[in-house]
């Protein structure tokens, strides 16, 4: 199995791609190196899946209590990314026993595509931390250094938001170490981000059915979309979570169907051809051969009906 090699960005960031932070977060979030979907069915459960981690990441209790609390959504950013820096090298890490233990590889082939999703990690983790250090540092300075601070924390918070779009997509690039890892993240992180306020009962004061209800409708509704992805995975491309990335191939193609009927062939098995066409025509001529001259029809002479037969009279 190979992997793709290049750079992060593909030399496609500009000086003017800084006025737009979501161009930025694209480059940087979603490097070069990242293999392409499948197809757009697996493509549009990403999307649902990323709409569905949102929700699971910042928790949909904030907007039915009645507003959206800037300093809250900020702690939520830190307790995830310091969820996603415990729980992701975790996971990769139980997938990684698995598959050296079926003798299909070993783990250092998959060395390159691992370091290179742990880069991709801790550079989320780093912009999103230093985001909400940026956020308190303004707070505490004056009129000038706030106002300075808050022009790179808003910019820095696009630039955050625009990349948790492309990290829960291809999450942190996992894809190219192994195609079923992204949902297979997706899920675990967003169990391990609802679990804690259900052992503990911090509902949020929605009270215990609308608690229940809001808290586990974001990771029931990831592992069913992450669920139906590998499903798809494993039905059209033979891509399945226990095999070793080292047997399957950086661009597979769809699974081949069932092979077509032969048509029925043009003579009988035994060797015998029956006849075709009209028994009774003649052979084939050769149109070239030379013909014989044409001799015109002895002339037609008539007889009196009446005339003097053989005997006379």
């Amino acid at each position: 199995m190979t992997y793709p090699q290049g750079s992060w960005t593909g030399g496609t960031l500009t000086a003017r791609s800084f006025l737009k932070p979501h161009h930025v977060a694209r480059a940087v979030f979603h490097p070069t190196w990242i293999p392409e979907s499948l197809d757009p069915s697996v493509d549009a459960l990403k999307r649902v899946r990323v709409i569905a981690g949102a929700v699971a990441a910042f928790g949909v209790y904030t907007f039915v209590e009645g507003g959206f609390a800037f300093d809250e959504m900020l702690d939520n950013a830190a307790t995830a990314c310091m969820v996603l820096l415990f729980i992701t090298p975790l996971t990769v890490g139980v997938m990684l026993h698995l598959w050296r233990r079926s003798g299909a590889g070993t783990v250092g082939q998959l060395r390159d595509p691992l370091v290179r999703s742990l880069k991709l990690l801790l550079l989320f983790i780093g912009s999103a931390l230093g985001t909400v250090l940026i956020f308190q540092l303004g707070g505490a300075l004056g009129t000038l250094g706030g106002l300075l601070f808050s022009f790179v924390g808003l910019w820095m918070a696009f630039f955050v938001i625009a990349g948790a779009y492309r990290i829960s997509g291809n999450f942190f690039g996992t894809a190219v170490v192994h195609r079923c890892l992204p949902p297979l993240l997706a899920t675990v992180t967003s169990w391990l981000m609802a679990i804690p306020d259900l052992i503990t009962g911090d509902l949020h004061g929605l009270g215990l059915a609308m608690g229940f209800v809001f808290i586990l409708a974001a990771p029931l509704t990831v592992t069913a979309i992450s669920l139906l992805e590998m499903g798809r995975l494993k039905s059209r491309y033979g891509i399945r979570l226990a095999d070793h990335p080292a047997t399957l191939s950086p661009r597979p193609g769809p699974m081949p169907g069932p092979a077509p009927t032969p048509p029925p062939p043009s003579y009988a098995p035994n060797g015998f051809v029956p006849p075709q066409g009209n028994p009774y025509a003649p052979g084939p001529q050769n149109p070239y051969a030379p013909r014989p001259p044409h001799t015109p029809p002895p002339p037609y002479h008539p007889q009196q009906p009446y005339g003097p037969g053989p005997y006379g009279g």
